[in-house]
């Protein structure tokens, strides 16, 4: 066993073991904490794998920005951030449904390889990969700014009480009429 292996086989865990946490915490900053921690170690493999740019990708794009974006979503609409109550449910149901989920994805990738070899294409190159995301693949990446973008207005208006709440004619009110 090489050391790539055990680096591998360690973060392999970490990823796993913090992926777990995410979806069993009742608190809902640890759970996008987690998600940091899950997504930082798969960043991790592809360093391991010597997929230098898909790991940086990683830690730009889903670490810098999406699990910010949620953390700022949470913060903005003021959504309940501890345990609630209210919201548990019994996990059984849940782990079931991810059992045989899980079970019927790995039956259906052994019979549609039947632990045959794969052809890898040739290795990319950061050039290729560039021209290929913002030659054919610039629409569905800018489109997919856009969504992130609303969606943090989203969550700004909702925030907001004084948007939307129906002062009069559809004005805002101004201070003294407040008072």
């Amino acid at each position: 066993m090489t050391g790539a292996d055990v680096l591998l086989i360690a973060l392999g865990l970490v990823a796993v073991g913090s992926g777990l946490l995410v979806v069993t915490t009742r608190h809902l900053v640890r759970a996008g904490l987690y998600l940091v921690v899950c997504l930082g170690a798969i960043a991790g493999l592809y360093l391991v794998l010597t997929a230098e740019l898909v790991a940086w990708v990683q830690v730009l794009i889903y670490v810098g920005a999406v699990v910010v974006l949620l953390l700022f979503a949470v913060m903005l609409t003021r959504a309940p951030i501890g345990a609630s109550d209210d919201l548990d449910r019994p996990g059984w149901p849940a782990v079931l449904i991810g059992a045989g989920t899980g079970l019927g994805l790995s039956a259906l990738l052994v019979d549609a390889f039947r632990w045959s070899m794969v052809d890898l294409p040739e290795p990319g190159s950061a050039e290729r990969l560039g021209a290929g995301i913002f030659g054919s693949w610039v629409l569905p990446f800018e489109l997919l700014s856009v969504l992130l973008l609303s969606a943090l207005v989203g969550a700004i208006v909702i925030s907001r009480h004084d948007i939307g709440s129906g002062h009069g004619n559809g004005s805002r009110a101004t201070g003294e009429e407040r008072r």
